[in-house]
């Protein structure tokens, strides 16, 4: 194995419009480190949005590290202001 690509889906409370709603979040991308900078992590990366697609989930997110933020914002990642967390629940 070389790498890996983790896709958690969580479903959403319905609504009268969609009963059966659900987003995820990519919780884990990793590439062996000599396999890096190859194009892999983006492969993965596509992979898991081309999933999420396929099950129609509302939206994908991901809590990133510093390092790989510019990978995620190529595959069309981005910031949003209306995301809050309570960083010491």
């Amino acid at each position: 194995m070389i790498g890996m690509a983790w896709l958690a889906i969580v479903r959403r409370v319905p609504t009268p419009r969609k009963p059966d709603r659900a987003s995820g979040d990519v919780q884990c991308v990793y590439i062996v480190p000599h396999e890096r900078n190859a194009g892999l992590g983006s492969g993965l990366i596509d992979a898991v949005l081309d999933l999420a697609r396929s099950l129609r989930l509302e939206r994908v997110t991901v809590h990133s590290g510093t390092r790989a933020i510019p990978v995620y914002t190529r595959r069309g990642f981005a910031g949003s202001p209306r995301l809050l967390q309570v960083r010491d629940p």
